[in-house]
C-alpha cells in the first residue's frame, strides 16, 4: 500500500531537489511524525523540512501567543466587570461565558464583520419584543436575555482589544490578526518554500491564507481526495470542490493530487452488535485474529470508549500508540479531589450547630480512597481506615469532628498525620484549601507508582495553575464555585499518552487520522449521532443567522466527518465497521448514513450482526455439608438454646442460619441514620417492660394505666437514647419514627385503659420480658436440646391465662390460624411458630395446670384496633377455637422435633431455598 504521504514526498522530491529552506504544514502535530519518518527512508542524507501544524503556523504569521480556555475566561471577567454596572458573580458568568467565546472564535475563524453580526441579532431579538399595540409582556428572565444579546458587540469590541494589546488571544484572534499580516509574512519570508500537505476542510481565514500563498508562487496545496468523491456529488467531496471554483488560483492552476483507490477491491465487513462492550469485545477479537499491528489502526469514533478498549486489548497487543487523552474526569485522583471537595460542601449544608463538623458518609469515603488507605496502612492486619470507620459505626455517628479524626492518626508518621489532619481544618480561603490539596498530591507522590505519578503530576499543574490565577485575579471567592470551575474543567480536560508513534497498533479518534493511511481499519460506533455527531450546537447565534453570515453548521460538520470517514477507507485494503444495533435512551441504534452510502456505492460489504456468546449452566443452589466441625457447633447451640426466631430463620433460609449460628457472621454494623426498624421495635418493648414492671404478680388497674400514660415520652426518649446513640431525632424522618414510636405505646395503654374501665376485667400481670428455657429429647439425636426465649408479657384476664408476644410490624389474625400443624413450615405461619414455642416454654416452666385456660398470640402495634390476635385453630369463623391444649401443644412439638431432627441429621446439608421470597 503506498500512503498519501509517501506518494506526496515522493512527488515533492521530483521537483525540491533541497530542503533548507522548506516549510511542510500540516492539519495535526501527529502526521508531522509520520512524514519525518517516511522522509528519511526516501533521502539518504541532507536537511529535513521544517515540519510544523497549521496551529503554530498561523501562531507564527499572527506574531501572537494563543493561550488556553481558563487564562481566557478569567481575563474575559476582567473585561466583563468593567463594561457591566451590576456583573455576574463568576459562577454564573463562567456558566454562559464558554459558549459566548466559542462563538467569537468560530466569528473570527470566519472573518465576519463582527459589528453587522452583532447589529443583526441584537434586531432580530428586537423584533421578538415588538408588538403593534406595544403590549409585550417581558419577564426578569427576558430582559436579561435581550439585554445581553445588545451588549455583546461591547464584550466583544473590549475584549478584542486587550487581546491585541497584550498579543495573546484564542485560535480566532491569532487567524484574524493573521490575515492582516500574510502580505507583510509573504514578503518576509521570499526566500521559504511552503507545502500545505492533507487539508480538506479550511475556515475563511485559512483558505485566505492558503490562496495568498499560492497566488505568491512560494506554496504548493498536496490534497488528499479521491475521484468517486470529488467528481460526484458526494458530501466527502465537498470543500474541495468550492475551493476549486471560488479560488483564483484554481482558475489558473489544475488540482493534480485526485487520485482513484476507493474503487479498488478490498474486504470489507459491517459489524452490527448490541450495546457498546460487545463491539470493543469483538474488535479486540479481530485484532487477535491479524498476523502484526504495524500498519492496523482501532478507531473510536466514540472517544468515552476508551478506558474499555484498554483492557478489552488482545494479549497479542505487545505494543499500542494512543492518540486521544484519557478522559481526567476517568481518572482515580479525581475521586479523591471530589472527596475533599464534599467534606466542606456538605458541612455547608448542615445547620449552625453542627459547625466544623463533616458528615460521617463523606469522612469515609475519603480515608477509604484507594491513595489515602494505603497511606494509613499500619500493617497487614490493622488499617487506620478501618478503625476510622468501624469506630463511627459503633458510635452511630452521623458527623464526626476533626479532632476525633486526628486521635485515630497518632500511631501514623508526623508528615502523614499533619497533611491529613489539615484536609480537615476549617476552611479559611481559596488559596489555603488549593494549597491544601497540592500539599497532599506531593505526599502521595511519594509512595506511587509511574502511572499513578503522571495522574497524579497532572492535577498539580491543574491546581497550581488556579492558584496562580486565583492570587493574580481574585475571582473565586467560595468554595462552592471553585467545585463547579473544577467540575468543568475536568469534563474538558484530559490526560495525555505518550508512546511510539511508529510502532505498533494504533488507537486513535477519528481527527487523528488525518493524512495517515492504514492496510487494515477497525471503526467501531460507526451510529447515527456519533459519525456523524448530533445536530445539537451550543451557541447563542441562531441557525439562520448563520447561514445569512456564512458561518459553519451541523451541515459543514457532517461533511468534514464524511470526508474523514471515506478517506480512512481509500488506501485501506481490510476494513471492519461497528455499529452499535441497541435502540435506548443514550444512542438510535441506528447504523450511520456512511454505512448506508457506503453499500450503496460499493457491492463487496459483508454484513453480519453479532452477539456475545452465552452460556447458560444450572443455577447451583449454596449446600454446605454438615462436616464434623459443624456437628460440634450444633451440639454447642443445643447446649446454649436455640430461640422460637433461630428456627423460623432456619425455616426461611438454612444457608442463613448457618452463617449466624455456626459461623458466628454478625451484619455489617453501620452508622444508622434513619432509625432502623428493629430499633423502633426494641424502644417499644423497653418503654413497656418498664412500665409494667413494677405491676409484676399484681392486678393492674385504669388508675395505674393513667400513672403509665404520664411517664410514656420521657421514658420514649430515654430508650432512643440509649438504642440510637448519637442520632438526631429532632427533624426529619427520626422525628417522625419518634413521633410513631411514642404513638405506638400510648395508643397501647388507650387500649388497655378502656380494657380495665369495664370493672368485669380483672387483669393480673404475671411476668414481662421472661426469660423461659425447657430441654427437650429428640428420638434418634444422642444428646437433650435446650429452647429458649424472652415472652414479651404474660398475663391473666378474667382467669385466662395469655402468653403475648409484642410486634411493632404488621400481623393480622390470618398468620394465627392453623389448621394443621404440618402446613407451619410456611412463611406465613412463622410467627405462629414463635408464640406457640413461647406457650410451651412457658407450660414448661410453671407446670401449666391444663384444667385452667391458656391463649397465646400477638399484639400488632400496626393493627391495634384487632386487639389480641389469638392462635385459632378452627376454620369455623363463627366458632374460633382459641384454647391452648396438652393435645395441640403435643401435635406441635412433634412438628418441631421433625424439624430439629432434620438439623441436626449429618446427612441433610443446609441448602439454599430456591424460591426465597426477600
Amino acid at each position: 500500500m503506498q500512503s498519501f504521504i509517501s506518494e506526496t514526498l515522493d512527488t515533492i522530491l521530483q521537483n525540491t531537489k533541497s530542503f533548507e529552506n522548506v516549510v511542510f504544514i500540516l492539519p495535526s502535530q501527529r502526521a508531522g511524525v509520520f512524514v519525518k519518518e517516511t522522509f528519511k527512508n526516501k533521502i539518504s542524507a541532507g536537511f529535513l523540512p521544517e515540519i510544523i501544524n497549521i496551529g503554530d503556523f498561523v501562531e507564527e504569521i499572527s506574531e501572537m501567543k494563543k493561550i488556553d480556555a481558563v487564562q481566557l475566561l478569567f481575563h474575559f471577567y476582567t473585561i466583563y466587570k468593567e463594561q457591566e454596572e451590576n456583573p455576574d458573580s463568576f459562577d454564573v458568568f463562567s456558566s454562559w461565558a464558554f459558549t459566548v467565546l466559542q462563538d467569537f472564535n468560530e466569528i473570527d475563524q470566519h472573518l465576519i464583520n463582527t459589528r453587522e453580526i452583532f447589529v443583526y441579532l441584537r434586531d432580530i431579538h428586537r423584533l421578538r419584543k415588538w408588538s403593534v399595540k406595544g403590549e409585550f409582556k417581558e419577564t426578569e428572565l427576558m430582559k436579561d436575555h435581550f439585554a445581553f444579546m445588545e451588549k455583546l458587540n461591547k464584550y466583544y469590541d473590549a475584549f478584542y482589544e486587550f487581546l491585541i494589546k497584550n498579543n495573546i488571544g484564542y485560535q480566532g484572534v491569532l487567524y484574524r490578526e493573521a490575515t492582516k499580516k500574510i502580505t507583510e509574512f509573504i514578503g518576509k519570508n521570499q526566500h521559504k518554500k511552503y507545502f500545505f500537505i492533507g487539508f480538506n476542510a479550511l475556515n475563511t481565514a485559512e483558505e485566505l491564507l492558503f490562496e495568498q500563498l499560492l497566488l505568491d508562487g512560494n506554496a504548493e496545496a498536496y490534497w488528499d481526495i479521491d475521484r468517486t468523491f470529488y467528481e460526484s456529488q458526494h458530501q466527502a467531496g465537498s470543500f474541495l470542490r468550492k475551493y476549486k471554483t471560488r479560488w483564483k488560483y484554481y482558475q489558473k492552476h489544475p488540482i493534480q493530487t485526485i487520485k482513484e483507490y476507493f474503487s479498488e477491491e478490498k474486504h470489507i465487513e459491517v459489524i452490527g452488535a448490541s450495546k457498546n462492550i460487545t463491539q470493543i469485545k469483538y474488535a479486540g477479537e479481530i485484532l487477535a485474529k491479524l498476523p502484526n499491528y504495524n500498519n492496523t489502526a482501532l478507531v473510536l469514533a466514540d472517544e468515552t470508549l476508551l478506558p474499555i478498549t484498554l483492557n478489552s486489548l488482545p494479549a497479542t497487543v505487545n505494543a499500542v500508540n494512543i492518540t486521544m487523552g484519557y478522559p481526567l474526569k476517568d481518572v482515580p485522583t479525581t475521586s479523591l479531589v471530589f472527596a475533599i471537595f464534599h467534606l466542606f460542601i456538605n458541612q455547608e449544608k448542615l445547620e449552625k450547630k453542627k459547625k466544623n463538623l463533616f458528615y460521617h458518609k463523606d469522612v469515609v469515603r475519603l480515608v477509604k480512597d484507594a491513595t489515602i488507605y494505603t497511606l494509613l496502612q499500619l500493617n497487614e492486619e490493622k488499617n487506620i481506615a478501618d478503625v476510622i470507620s468501624q469506630a463511627i459505626a459503633k458510635e452511630n455517628n452521623t458527623f464526626v469532628s476533626q479532632e476525633e479524626i486526628v486521635t485515630f492518626l497518632s500511631p501514623v508518621s508526623e508528615e502523614i498525620k499533619k497533611t491529613i489532619k489539615n484536609i480537615f481544618n476549617p476552611f479559611l480561603s481559596i488559596s489555603e484549601f488549593l494549597n491544601r490539596i497540592i500539599n497532599l498530591i506531593n505526599l502521595l507522590k511519594e509512595n506511587a507508582n509511574e502511572l499513578e505519578k503522571e495522574y497524579l503530576f497532572r492535577f498539580y499543574t491543574a491546581f497550581t495553575q488556579l492558584q496562580n490565577l486565583h492570587n493574580e485575579f481574585g475571582y473565586v471567592q467560595d468554595l462552592k464555585t471553585l467545585h463547579q470551575f473544577f467540575r468543568q474543567l475536568i469534563q474538558s480536560e484530559s490526560l495525555s499518552f505518550q508512546g511510539e508513534p511508529l510502532q505498533g497498533l494504533q488507537l486513535m479518534g477519528v481527527l487523528e487520522t488525518r493524512v495517515l493511511d492504514f492496510e487494515n481499519v477497525i471503526i467501531t460506533s460507526v451510529n447515527e449521532g456519533i459519525l456523524p455527531a448530533n445536530q445539537q450546537q451550543n451557541t447563542f447565534i441562531p441557525f439562520d443567522v448563520k447561514i445569512e453570515f456564512g458561518l459553519p453548521t451541523y451541515r459543514e460538520k457532517d461533511a468534514l466527518f464524511s470526508y474523514h470517514f471515506f478517506r480512512l477507507l481509500q488506501r485501506a485494503k481490510n476494513i471492519y465497521i461497528l455499529y452499535n444495533t441497541e435502540h435506548d435512551v443514550f444512542g438510535s441504534g441506528e447504523k450511520s448514513r456512511f454505512v448506508t452510502q457506503l453499500e450503496m456505492m460499493r457491492d463487496d460489504i459483508t454484513e453480519k450482526i453479532v452477539s456475545p456468546k452465552v452460556v447458560t449452566s444450572p443455577v447451583q443452589l449454596k449446600e454446605i455439608k454438615k462436616d464434623e466441625k459443624v456437628l460440634e457447633r450444633l451440639q454447642e447451640l443445643a447446649q446454649k438454646g436455640i430461640s422460637p426466631s433461630a428456627l423460623t430463620n432456619y425455616l426461611y433460609n438454612p444457608i442463613a442460619f448457618y452463617k449466624q449460628k455456626i459461623l458466628k457472621i454478625n451484619e455489617l454494623e453501620d452508622v444508622e441514620e434513619t432509625v432502623a426498624a428493629n430499633t423502633m421495635g426494641t424502644v417499644v418493648h423497653d418503654t413497656l417492660e418498664e412500665l409494667y414492671k413494677p405491676f409484676e404478680g399484681k392486678f393492674l388497674h385504669a388508675e395505674d394505666v393513667e400513672k403509665m400514660q404520664k411517664r410514656t415520652k420521657e421514658l420514649v426518649s430515654f430508650y432512643f437514647l440509649k438504642h440510637f446513640k448519637n442520632g438526631d431525632l429532632t427533624t426529619g424522618k427520626n422525628r417522625l419514627i419518634f413521633e410513631v414510636a411514642n404513638r405506638f405505646v400510648e395508643n397501647f395503654l388507650t387500649k388497655e385503659k378502656q380494657l380495665l374501665k369495664d370493672e368485669n376485667n380483672q387483669l393480673k400481670i404475671i411476668a414481662t420480658e421472661q426469660e423461659l428455657s425447657s430441654e427437650i429429647r429428640v428420638e434418634g439425636i444422642d444428646f437433650p436440646i435446650k429452647i429458649k426465649g424472652i415472652v414479651d408479657r404474660i398475663d391473666e384476664l378474667n382467669g385466662v391465662t395469655r402468653v403475648i408476644d409484642y410486634k411493632t410490624g404488621m400481623v393480622d389474625s390470618t398468620n394465627l390460624k392453623v389448621l394443621d400443624f404440618e402446613v407451619i413450615r410456611d412463611l406465613k405461619y412463622h410467627k405462629a411458630i414463635q408464640v406457640m414455642l413461647y406457650a410451651f416454654l412457658y407450660t414448661q416452666h410453671t407446670q401449666f395446670n391444663f384444667e385452667k385456660s391458656l391463649e397465646a398470640g400477638i399484639i400488632s402495634f400496626k393493627n391495634l384496633k384487632s386487639g389480641f390476635l389469638q392462635m385459632n385453630f378452627s376454620s369455623n369463623y363463627r366458632k374460633p377455637d382459641k384454647a391452648i391444649t396438652q393435645e395441640k401443644l403435643e401435635e406441635f412439638m412433634a412438628e418441631i422435633k421433625n424439624l430439629l431432627t432434620e438439623l441436626y441429621n449429618p446427612t441433610i446439608s443446609f441448602v439454599e431455598p430456591a424460591d426465597l421470597p426477600y
